[in-house]
């Protein structure tokens, strides 16, 4: 399961030291609903190795705006503490997969 991260402890979550994928959704996003069970299957099978973390968008103020989030959904990859990588849309899981491969 992905850890639910908002604007109080996103900092915090991708500062942790290990690779960090933020999903940034909203409950009225049909992708954002495609997606979710794939992030959550990549939480289960390669939680050991990263975090894994949501972001609704319609509960965070800050986190969004300052990563330029402007279409849902996006995963955005975090390593050292510093944004790396991002993908948009409704990605397949096999993309997903190799960016976190090359990240790690």
């Amino acid at each position: 399961m992905a850890l639910v991260v908002n604007d109080s402890n996103f900092s915090e979550t991708i500062a942790s030291g290990k690779l960090v994928m933020v999903d940034f959704w909203a409950t009225w996003c049909g992708p954002c609903r495609m997606l979710s069970p794939i992030v959550d299957e990549i939480a289960n099978e390669m939680g050991d190795k990263m975090i894994v973390a949501k972001c609704n968008v319609d509960e965070c103020d800050n986190t969004p705006v300052e990563y330029g989030i402007r279409n849902i959904p996006a995963l955005l990859f975090f390593k050292d503490g510093k944004l790396a990588d991002r993908l948009v849309g409704a990605v397949p899981k096999a993309t997903i997969v190799e960016k976190i491969n090359s990240l790690l």
